[in-house]
């Protein structure tokens, strides 16, 4: 068809219609599965606080619910919510519905299930220990479909759509799409051995590397650039405004997902990981403020003009906050990965505090802004009580503030107790405990602040439920639009960003996909292939069967949610702790076990510390051996059977990965193991306790007496 000249009187339009059915059904599951997370949430909160609220039961303890809660706020309140304003968004930005209605269903269910999947078998302590991607192999596998069909629906999307130019909102739509399906699929190659069971591909310093090269960026790519499309969609909306800068939007979106991928190695500074790949971390985690920043004064300046409309509008008051802590938080992120800030921060409750801005209030009040928004579009009748909506703002806005500034609090105090010493050169805090129960009424305050929150959480969902009973769901919108092949006219004065990338979907995916890749091929590539970058240390040998076994035991009741295994060259650690951490002795760890918060001290160096009976009791009950302590109980261990079936398959998995067993020894490894759970056993004897030596409890010990013992065999 020749194109339509500007003069031509009639174009042919074509009818279609927007689905608003899968937009209420993500909305109303991001509310659902949102309440879950956040009651969890605030129980974990006051767990820290009052250690009775673990209740003694395994599916309960702060290890096995913490993983539940961030996977439920992240990819279960969150991701519901990106998909709700995608799904509203996308068709409409581009003039056409989405794809296929099946792909879009296959989102849908397949993300609930995963959820569901997620909900049920974290607290059962199936999980493969690493941050924010704890589930196992069969859910994995799920994910990476879910999510590519995705993908697809939205690139055949912009394919077929009716307008020349695909808007900001839409890039960073795919950005997410592409990134996060990348980083999934690197970061979760495992080795099964069985339906419930994996062992990470990657070990020791390698796998750290991996795992918050995906850590940091799904915080990048799953929290913020899916909700900066939705700000570039929704913004302008509410405030019946263009966005304030185009050529802005495309400096913040090329510069922030080509920098953001190099940032992660700030999660890991001071630590065995080499320096070559801090110092690249440190270097662009710092560059990604201009782009950050630029997003948030595009956001924020679209506003000039409209402040005395944002007083009175409720969407415009959320998302004005939201705006705001994405600022916050991406200014503190950088600053955060100096050396200097990182030593007195990592590893303490500042980074809670850092994270849960960007959680509630930009991910948070952005959800709710833009529910706010869509429900009385979709539902036909205005929203039901601006009351509770404004109610809903202001205890939600005092819910982050008790929350974030009792933690920050408590951050700078751990610190500052951690690296005390007296005037005569010794540690003022030997006793780590002694900087735990300071923290414990931040600790209260944090959990009230939680509840604040959460009370804002429930008011708002109500008022959203009763916006809907008191409507009628709009389930298709009907839109007239001409043919994209009617209305190409490209203009001879077209941006040069407009004339590459925003006429050519596919070229768009590839060039954003290309940009994602670099930095991660640059960082990843050399820790794998150059063999100087993670030493050898002739001592440091494979786990005994047994030991292996209460490795997994240590996993699976998220002991890493709470103790590091990483002793940084501080004189405040090796002094508390012992000879600093090489990358060396990390290299059977599949995966690793560095942590990321002590909230009790650090382990590398437990082994041999204290008697096996020490660990027994403490196990037991904590306040035996350490009075005052926080950590749970653990009884079931003292009862549970080990089970020893699976040593040859654990055996065998390991030689696979490369860990230097002798050929047989699968075989005769169950053995092994029995017979140092008795020499365990009759240790305890010894000491007065009776215990079989085929408890989970007798092989937790053999991990725990292990750790950090190699080295020493060396020096």
């Amino acid at each position: 068809m020749e194109p339509i000249s500007k003069t031509t009187a009639t174009v042919e339009m074509e009818e279609f219609t927007y689905d608003n059915v899968i937009v209420r059904n993500f909305a109303i599951a991001s509310i659902v599965f949102g309440i879950v997370g956040m009651l969890v949430g605030v129980l974990i909160a006051f767990q820290l606080a009052f250690p009775a609220l673990n209740f003694d039961i395994s599916y309960t303890t702060f290890g096995r619910l913490r993983p539940l809660h961030t996977n439920a706020v992240i990819f279960a309140f969150v991701g519901n919510g990106f998909f709700m304003g995608l799904y509203y968004s996308a068709p409409r930005i581009l003039r056409t519905p989405m794809w296929s209605p099946l792909l879009s269903q296959i989102n849908f269910w397949g993300w609930q299930l995963i959820i569901v999947a997620a909900a049920i078998t974290l607290p059962l302590g199936l999980t493969t220990g690493k941050e924010y991607a704890e589930l196992e192999w069969p859910i994995d596998i799920a994910i990476a479909l879910v999510w590519v069909a995705g993908l697809v629906n939205l690139i055949m999307t912009m394919v077929k759509r009716r307008v020349q130019h695909i808007y900001a909102a839409i890039w960073f739509y795919l950005a997410s799409f592409v990134t996060v399906a990348m980083l999934h699929v690197v970061n979760s190659v495992e080795l099964p051995i069985s339906l419930t069971k994996s062992y990470s591909w990657y070990a020791g310093v390698q796998d750290a590397l991996v795992q918050w090269w995906y850590g940091h960026n799904a915080v990048a790519f799953f929290l913020t650039t899916p909700y900066l499309g939705l700000m570039y969609y929704f913004l302008p909306k509410a405030s019946n405004r263009p966005i304030y800068s185009y050529r802005l939007s495309i400096v913040h979106f090329w510069s922030l997902i080509f920098l953001y991928i190099w940032a992660g190695p700030h999660h890991l500074l001071y630590t065995s990981l080499p320096d070559w790949a801090q110092s690249l971390g440190v270097v662009f985690s710092i560059m990604l403020i201009a782009p950050s920043w630029g997003g948030m004064i595009n956001g924020l300046f679209t506003l000039r003009g409209a402040w005395d409309k944002v007083r009175e509008d409720i969407v415009l008051k959320f998302m004005v906050v939201a705006v705001t802590a994405y600022g916050m938080a991406t200014f503190e992120g950088p600053m955060l990965s100096l050396k200097n800030v990182n030593a007195i921060a990592h590893y303490t409750d500042w980074i809670v505090a850092h994270v849960h801005v960007g959680a509630l209030g930009w991910n948070g009040f952005m959800t709710f802004a833009i529910m706010y928004w869509l429900f009385p579009r979709i539902y036909g009748r205005p929203l039901f009580s601006q009351k509770l909506a404004n109610f809903h703002f202001w205890i939600g806005t005092l819910g982050i503030i008790f929350y974030a500034v009792p933690m920050y609090w408590a951050g700078w105090t751990q610190s500052s107790m951690w690296k005390e010493f007296t005037e005569e050169g010794f540690l003022k805090y030997p006793n780590f405990l002694e900087t735990v129960t300071q923290l414990v009424p931040f600790y209260v305050l944090r959990g009230f602040g939680g509840t604040l929150y959460l009370v804002g959480f429930l008011v708002g969902a109500y008022n959203l439920m009763m916006t809907a009973l008191n409507g009628k769901l709009i389930r298709t919108e009907t839109a007239r639009s001409a043919s994209l092949a009617s209305i190409w006219n490209p203009p001879a004065n077209e941006y040069w960003h407009s004339r590459i990338f925003e006429r050519k979907p596919v070229l768009l995916t590839v060039i954003a996909l290309v940009a994602v890749i670099i930095g991660g091929v640059i960082e990843l590539v050399p820790t794998f292939m150059v063999e100087s970058n993670v030493p050898t240390i002739e001592s440091v040998k494979p786990y005994t069967p047994l030991e292996l076994h209460g490795r997994d035991i240590y996993v699976r009741e998220g002991c890493y949610t709470c103790h590091s295994q990483m002793i940084r060259p501080f004189r405040s650690e090796t002094e508390r702790y012992g000879e600093y951490s090489k990358a060396g002795e990390f290299v059977y760890d599949h995966p690793f076990q560095w942590g990321s918060k002590r909230t009790g001290p650090d382990l590398h160096r437990v082994g041999a510390k204290y008697p096996d009976s020490w660990h027994f009791n403490h196990m037991e009950d904590p306040t035996s051996m350490s009075p005052g302590s926080i950590m749970p109980k653990y009884p079931w261990l003292l009862e549970d059977e080990l089970d020893l079936s699976t040593t040859s398959a654990k055996i065998s998995a390991m030689q696979t990965l490369g860990v230097p067993y002798e050929e047989g020894y699968e075989e005769k490894a169950t053995a092994d193991a029995q017979e140092q759970a008795k020499q365990i056993a009759e240790n305890l004897k010894k000491d007065g306790i009776k215990a079989k030596s085929d408890r989970e409890i007798i092989a937790l010990i053999a991990y725990l007496q292990r750790m950090g013992t190699d080295i020493k065999a060396a020096q």
